[in-house]
């Protein structure tokens, strides 16, 4: 894997082609409960990312990896202190100039890697990946694998499909399985799985965590969580991106 942050400009100047897969980690800065750090969706983008590159360039594609952007829509957590958001049409602008800046440099394919869920904050990228949609001689072609549609859900376990699952099961097993040293494990393994329906609530109209009753900004079951499960994770949730990268563009993948 090539980290665009780590290359000189020669470097990176030799590796800018229309044939370069750019992936953008992003994530958010917001409060996951007493047990997970605020950069816990960072950290997941960043390890989703990671093995998918990982698994393209074993395919014979050349890919990059972006810095992770940090911040996200992060109003759900209001009431809880850490929260960093951004509004969304800063996010949209954010995004729409990275991928200019990576046009101007001659790239033609760029996928967003995202892990922060809530729905304004999706709502936005798919908005920018429809804005960029078609790949042409000026112009690139953004991917977002969107691991809320249905397709993608249905390969990430029983909690994440229910939607109870932030800082639950599903997101402390993928933090034991990426940043383990910053998991609060004793934390995690004394809380009580908390079950408040969140979908159900979003379609209700409800727009915090604290109103939708996950009082410590959690829900779903982070004491069954295991790095196992997480090391599981996170090789799904780069089969996601590696699937929509071969799908899109079959021709960059080498013969068998």
């Amino acid at each position: 894997m090539t980290e665009l942050a780590k290359l000189t400009w020669p470097e990176a100047r030799a590796r800018f082609d229309a044939d370069l897969v750019v992936l953008l980690p992003i994530g958010s800065t917001e409060p996951h409960g007493p047990h997970l750090p605020l950069d816990t969706d960072v950290t997941i983008a960043a390890a989703q990312t990671r093995a998918a590159a990982a698994e393209l360039a074993r395919a014979g594609v050349a890919t990059l990896v972006l810095p992770a952007l940090p911040y996200g829509v992060t109003y759900y957590p209001d009431g809880f202190e850490g929260r960093v958001t951004l509004r969304t049409g800063t996010l949209w602008a954010v995004l729409d100039n990275i991928v200019e800046s990576l046009e101007e440099q001659g790239v033609r394919r760029v996928v967003f890697s995202n892990a922060h869920l809530e729905p304004a904050h999706v709502q936005v990228l798919r908005g920018v990946a429809m804005d960029h949609a078609e790949r042409t001689q000026e112009k690139a072609q953004v991917l977002f694998p969107d691991n809320t549609r249905r397709r993608w859900a249905a390969t990430l376990g029983a909690e994440f499909q229910s939607g109870d699952c932030h800082a639950g099961r599903y997101e402390t097993s993928l933090a034991l399985a990426a940043d383990a040293a910053h998991v609060r494990s004793a934390e995690a393994r004394a809380l009580a799985p908390v079950a408040i329906d969140l979908l159900a609530k979003m379609k209700q109209g409800v727009r915090s965590f604290e109103d939708a009753g996950a009082a410590e900004a959690y829900c779903g079951d982070p004491a069954a969580a295991s790095a196992a499960e997480g090391h599981e994770l996170v090789a799904a949730l780069a089969r996601m991106i590696v699937e929509s990268v071969r799908e899109a563009w079959p021709e960059l993948f080498a013969p068998g």
